[in-house]
């Protein structure tokens, strides 16, 4: 009995030990966040008016006045909370993924590592390239198309009331306008991490460039479906937004396709494969060949 029990207290040691890690780089990751985003609360103004640039900018060629308004009067607040929550999240970002790694690289081989590390740098990377492509480009043309829509109004004068119009002039809430803009920023920068996706889980064995081939049309489908949720209701938009992500998608099946070649010359030069032979056909040998009839149940 006491054998059986030293068993299963050694067994349980190797799972409290990774509890005890997992808990320490989870403490490490909250602490980062929560210094970022006082960090950023204290200089949320600046970050404001860097988020406000494009508004401004869209506004400034039409010649009115950039000004947002505050609808509610916790409405300022919340607009500070909510940069202070995006920019500590950006800020500790880097150290947060750092944390991962530690986590999980004692668990894996020397290869397996060096798989692994460049998706770890590419995955920051990448949101940063989609997060600026979403600020500097799609979020000017958003908005020149949506203040496209004000007309100018006539006033009466003297009594005279037939060629009185309404005016159509934007009076934005800070608040919708920073969830609009950190709608775009998150989307967008989500979406250019599918080539690292693709890429790891070809790495894995997941998927290949054949099957990702073969299931193009169902991605342009979901691609459609994906930029009419993420994206305000224009054409303009949606149309970039799968433009990108489709690109992203061909990309991602050649890049795939040059881990396939990798893999291969590695096990041609093994003995595993044959001169020619890749893995994929080993693969569809495999699947045309026919099941064995069943000798029915034995007795």
């Amino acid at each position: 009995m006491s054998v059986e029990h030293d068993e299963i207290e050694d067994s349980s040691a190797p799972l409290i030990e990774h509890l005890a890690e997992l808990r320490t780089r989870l403490i490490h990751s909250v602490v980062a966040f929560i210094i970022g985003m006082v960090i950023c609360f204290t200089v949320w103004n600046p970050i404001f008016n860097f988020l406000t640039q494009p508004l401004c900018d869209a506004r400034g060629a039409m010649g009115d006045d950039c000004g947002l308004i505050l609808i509610k009067l916790q409405e300022g607040f919340f607009v500070a909370i909510s940069i202070s929550l995006l920019g500590g999240l950006m800020l500790s970002f880097p150290y947060i993924s750092f944390q991962m790694w530690r986590f999980v690289a004692p668990g894996l081989y020397r290869s397996e590592k060096g798989a692994f590390l460049p998706f770890l740098v590419a995955s920051p990377f990448m949101f940063f390239l989609g997060a600026s492509f979403a600020f500097y480009i799609v979020t000017p043309l958003a908005f020149d198309f949506f203040l496209g829509f004000q007309q100018e109004g006539s006033l009466a004068a003297d009594g005279e009331i037939d060629n009185t119009t309404a005016g159509i002039a934007f009076q934005g809430s800070a608040q919708e306008y920073l969830s609009l803009t950190i709608k775009f920023i998150v989307a967008f920068g989500l979406c250019f991490q599918l080539p690292v996706l693709l890429t790891l889980m070809g790495k894995a064995g997941l998927v290949s460039s054949r099957g990702l081939r073969t299931v193009r049309k169902y991605a342009v489908v979901g691609i459609l479906v994906l930029a009419a949720l993420v994206t305000p209701p224009d054409v303009i938009t949606q149309v970039i937004l799968f433009v990108v992500v489709y690109g992203l998608y061909e990309v991602s099946i050649q890049l795939v396709r040059q881990v396939e070649k990798r893999r291969d010359e590695r096990l041609r030069a093994e003995g595993v494969l044959g001169e020619g032979e890749s893995l994929d056909d080993v693969y569809d040998e495999f699947d045309d060949e026919p099941e064995p009839e069943g000798e029915g149940p034995k007795a």
